[in-house]
């Protein structure tokens, strides 16, 4: 296979094979074009008077070296993933948690044969659906499941991005292995691939139904309530006042156990202060966002998305994160009396708002302190806060870009309406927040509307508390992936400190399960 790249296409055109095969034997000089397959398609607005897709396909012609000289050409280059298929165990290995990085772990000890025991402190999705329905319509918060606990984890109920910053074999496996389980084919050629809260749901469910074929057990409804730890080996965990003898686990918790990992650290197991960051939700009006982006293309093209990020002038840095085109804010809390948003969009981002993460660093020395879940407290504190600023009934805090900017409460919405459920409370969210933090958001948004005219727009609305982007804690590893004072232990995933995302924390479980199997 020939690799053609910076296939330059029209947006006013669909894509079509009959295109593609135009253009490559254009680019070939060659009429007799056996096949062609996208590989990545990315959409180039640097340009709004000219913006246009960007592909770049594999073709299938004969006598392939006499084009390898022509410029964009290249040999199609095809590393494929080995699974390792065998294992033995004398006990069963178990997995603690059911997100991402559970599941494909879960998956490749399945596939190997060694039938893991998976437990999950939230319900199934089905049933998880229903208990996040009831928060977001009546405020009524389930603290076993919700949309930090339960199958698929956090990620379930959020926009499904696909994207990552790293290079490994495993994405393309988890790509394949997600399509196979039933998302869209398109994820594995989009440079920025989402599947959708409403398409994950099935996803998950059908996971979760190979590994129960395989042997695998998945009990929900099931939080570890300790881990015993004897001659700095694991001994057993204990679920729902059940003992199960246990020498090889992995830990896939996620960011939000935080009773976990106060328990691992009454148990000895290392844990390490970590740096996180803390902000708002905030929405503009997703033709607004359009338009920044694609000018007078936008007609042509699905909702928008943006990445910033600004270094400020405090010396601290802030950038948007997890951005949801045409979406929805969600109350996120997973603990009482305290408020957490994130953003949420379905598969065909068709909302009117578009909505992101807007996100302050915040470093180990602005914790306080040197307790390892020191971080994990302040994040606690500030949920807690906003919880009160919002009236004590799980309405989050919120205020219109403009007022902050003057320093003035908020009394009600402008051209934006915010989507966050159960309800907003229109307020003065600097209440919520330490002064460094309150300082950083107001630089950044002068900063980042630079890159997109409106970003600072009066009418648009900040919600309080996005605390969740990442976890405030590491437990460390060594090279063989299991804990540096823990044998059996292997710490994954987002929760542990080693992810950062849908794919990078199922990527971590792959490897974390290889390094059972192998070790």
């Amino acid at each position: 296979m020939l690799k053609i790249s910076n296939i330059k296409i029209s947006v006013k055109h669909k894509i079509t094979n009959d295109i593609l095969m135009n253009k490559c034997s254009k680019i070939l000089k060659c009429n007799k074009i056996h096949s062609v397959k996208i590989v990545k398609k990315s959409i180039d607005a640097r340009d709004k008077n000219d913006v246009h897709y960007n592909i770049s396909v594999e073709v299938n012609v004969d006598n392939e070296q006499k084009y390898l000289k022509l410029k964009n050409v290249s040999q199609a280059k095809s590393i494929e993933y080995t699974p390792i298929t065998e294992s033995n165990f004398n006990k069963r290995p178990i997995i603690i948690g059911f997100g991402p990085a559970g599941m494909f772990a879960g998956l490749t000890l399945a596939r190997a044969g060694a039938k893991p025991i998976i437990f999950e402190r939230g319900y199934a999705v089905e049933d998880r659906q229903k208990a996040i329905d009831k928060f977001w319509s009546t405020g009524v918060l389930d603290t076993k499941s919700n949309v930090q606990f339960g199958e698929g984890g956090a990620g379930t109920f959020s926009d499904g991005k696909l994207t990552t910053g790293i290079k490994d074999v495993r994405c393309q496996f988890v790509l394949k292995e997600l399509v196979k389980f039933g998302a869209p084919n398109e994820i594995m050629y989009e440079a920025k691939p989402h599947i959708g809260t409403d398409k994950l749901i099935n996803i998950v469910r059908n996971i979760r139904e190979e590994i129960i074929s395989l042997g695998g057990e998945i009990h929900f409804d099931s939080r570890v309530s300790s881990i015993n730890v004897e001659n700095g080996a694991l001994k057993s965990v204990e679920v729902n006042d059940k003992n199960y003898d246990a020498d090889n686990v992995i830990l896939a918790i996620g960011h939000s156990a935080r009773d976990t990992f106060e328990e691992l650290y009454k148990k000895g197991v290392d844990i390490i202060q970590k740096s996180f960051s803390m902000g708002v939700r905030i929405e503009h009006s997703q033709d607004m966002i359009n338009k920044a982006q694609y000018g007078e293309f936008a007609k042509y093209l699905p909702a928008a998305d943006y990445k910033l990020v600004a270094h400020l002038p405090n010396g601290r840095s802030a950038y948007t994160f997890c951005m949801c085109p045409g979406g929805v804010v969600v109350a996120a809390a997973s603990e009482e009396n305290r408020v957490v948003t994130n953003g949420m969009s379905y598969y065909k981002r068709d909302k009117e708002n578009a909505n992101a993460a807007l996100l302050i660093g915040v470093n180990t020395t602005d914790f306080g302190s040197d307790y390892p879940l020191a971080g994990m407290e302040l994040q606690r504190k500030i949920e807690g806060r906003a919880f009160e600023v919002g009236g004590s009934n799980y309405n989050a805090p919120a205020q219109k870009v403009g007022d902050f900017i003057k320093n003035v409460p908020s009394e009600k919405a402008g051209k934006i309406i915010p989507s966050y459920k159960p309800s907003v409370k229109f307020t003065d969210i600097r209440k919520v927040f330490p002064d460094f933090i309150n300082e950083s958001i107001g630089l950044a948004l002068t900063e980042l509307d630079k890159k997109i005219k409106g970003f600072a727009s009066d009418d648009a609305v900040m919600t309080a508390v996005e605390s969740r982007s990442s976890s405030p804690v590491r437990i460390t590893r060594g090279d063989n992936y299991m804990s540096t004072n823990v044998k059996g232990l292997y710490p994954c995933g987002e929760g542990c400190g080693y992810a950062g995302g849908i794919m990078s924390a199922a990527v971590d479980g792959v490897r974390c399960a290889e390094a059972l199997l192998r070790n």
